[in-house]
């Protein structure tokens, strides 16, 4: 294996877990900025406030994109994992 192939397969490997991490990552974002905005307008500074809105919404989200992130692991494998095997 060239040091090339063994870079093409760290990049694909790296590439899929931006793409499997991207939902969860939204979905705190923006429910954390919403959570942000509504404690400045308020002046309500309470950390439950924050912390648990966040975790369910990373829950819901993680159920919802759970057959998004099964495709990309199995087209990874089938496209790069399998080919370094069949060698």
């Amino acid at each position: 294996m060239s040091e090339a192939e063994i870079f093409e397969v760290l990049r694909a490997h790296i590439w899929a877990a931006a793409m499997m991490a991207m939902p969860i990552l939204a979905c705190t974002l923006v429910v954390g900025f919403a959570i942000g905005l509504l404690q400045a307008l308020t002046s309500i500074q309470e950390v439950t406030l924050t912390f648990i809105p966040k975790i369910l919404a990373v829950i819901i989200v993680f159920f919802l994109s759970l057959g998004y992130m099964t495709r990309i692991c199995v087209d990874l494998f089938n496209n790069s994992v399998l080919p370094l095997i069949s060698r």
